[in-house]
């Protein structure tokens, strides 16, 4: 008999892995995260531009609607992330399902499951490409298709086979590249609703018997093959009696790459203990992943800032509160003189613990002579040290507002009863107005 693909192992484990209401109510959590970002999306200059694209057309199909929202919920680095795959799942897997599902009329306990499934499936994926692919790919532009893939498998009640097409048609359509951060372009946005639309696509093309490839991971010329130098097969179904990796994702509580978290929380403990004291010098240890992608001295625009150690340690330092202000243009013009005394380098613990950790340090000395020190083993939202669902809420309930939602505790509450099956909400958009 011929060996299960990776594709069918994987459809096998998240179909018959059991789900119970304490996990639809994370789901319903997560779910509220990623909306309430995509809503918040819409009051930014690259939301502005997706929904004039949107409001071209006077009706979008599904997979449309889901590229829309999920483009929307990467805008602001507010998004989930999940650190062993380095992916942002919300972004990709909630707007897929969501769009399904309202497409379906599916009720709360079904979308969120779906949500579970689609999460899976795009971690799983993530944890088994290996560091070397992250060097030029974005995992969740790579990845995500195979979570919003089976994400509507699940909205769809696709059966194994059908499952495993709509996994080998996503894989084929995967792509997203690091290059954006050259010129600090908006790319990465259409990395994330790229991701959704491709699953929604699949997995609709699936249910009609659109065949797809079931060795597209490790196949000769699969994914593996073309995209990752040493990739992990076998963490596509390690664990499989684990909690879902959905559990396991953490939330965002500053607006910046996930990589600068670890020291931004460090920094707000030293800010705390620094007083009036004048800052000489700061060092940052990190692992060299976080220096690949956010050592960045002189950020030019609010996006490069998110993506700046240095700006995000002198913000952290200086500043109240690491919101959306603290990457404007007046911030980067206050903070220059900090942000310049900050040196960044890779260290241990923190190299070896990554990605399973994501730690760092800042030390911090005054020009009286004394060093303040301040480490973590891992960023504020992992699931060590995870935020509360009060903390989650009121997050949501900032983006909401910033994004110009009228009644938020009322669409808040809405999402939250998903859990209870209830019917999925309207969504307020402004390329409807």
């Amino acid at each position: 008999m011929r060996q299960a693909t990776l594709t069918q192992q994987l459809a096998e484990l998240i179909t018959s892995k059991p789900i119970t209401p304490a996990d639809l109510e994370h789901a319903a959590l997560l779910t509220l995260d990623a909306i309430a970002n995509a809503l918040a999306g819409q009051a930014t200059e690259p939301g502005a531009i997706l929904l004039r694209w949107a409001g071209q057309s006077a009706t979008a199909d599904a997979a449309r609607w889901a590229f829309l929202w999920g483009a929307l919920t990467h805008v602001l680095e507010t998004d989930d992330l999940h650190r062993a795959s380095v992916v942002h799942p919300g972004c990709v897997v909630v707007p897929a399902a969501w769009s399904a599902a309202a497409r379906e009329g599916i009720r709360g306990h079904a979308m969120l499951k779906a949500v579970l499934w689609g999460f899976e499936a795009a971690t799983r994926i993530g944890m088994a490409v290996g560091p070397a692919h992250y060097q030029i790919w974005h995992n969740t532009a790579t990845c995500g298709p195979y979570g919003s893939a089976m994400a509507v498998a699940g909205v769809l009640q696709l059966d194994q086979a059908a499952i495993v097409n709509a996994l080998g048609n996503a894989g084929a359509q995967s792509s997203g590249l690091w290059e954006f951060l050259a010129a600090g372009t908006m790319t990465k946005h259409l990395h994330a609703g790229r991701a959704a639309e491709a699953g929604v696509l699949a997995a609709d093309l699936a249910r009609f018997g659109f065949t797809g490839p079931p060795a597209i991971l490790e196949g000769a010329k699969g994914w593996f093959a073309a995209t990752c130098p040493d990739p992990d097969p076998a963490a596509v179904t390690r664990d499989a009696n684990g909690p879902w990796q959905l559990l396991l994702t953490s939330i965002k509580p500053w607006p910046s790459c996930r990589h600068t978290h670890p020291v931004i929380d460090a920094a707000i403990e030293l800010r705390r203990r620094l007083e009036a004291r004048m800052i000489e010098q700061v060092e940052v240890e990190t692992y060299p992943t976080a220096l690949a992608v956010c050592d960045r001295l002189e950020p030019q625009s609010d996006y490069e800032a998110k993506f700046s150690l240095q700006h995000c340690v002198a913000a952290a330092l200086s500043m109240e509160h690491v919101d959306f202000a603290a990457f404007s243009e007046p911030a980067r013009t206050e903070l220059a003189d900090v942000r310049r005394r900050v040196v960044v380098r890779a260290t241990e613990p923190y190299a070896s613990a990554y990605p399973l950790a994501w730690g760092g340090a800042v030390t911090v000395t005054t020009r009286d002579g004394e060093r303040l020190t301040a480490h973590r083993d891992n960023a504020k939202g992992d699931p060590e040290v995870a935020v509360s669902p009060v903390e989650l809420i009121a997050k949501a309930r900032m983006l909401m507002v910033y994004g110009g939602v009228h009644e938020p505790d009322r669409l808040i509450d809405a999402i939250l009863a998903l859990s209870d099956d209830m019917a999925l909400p309207h969504l307020p958009c402004k390329s409807e107005a």
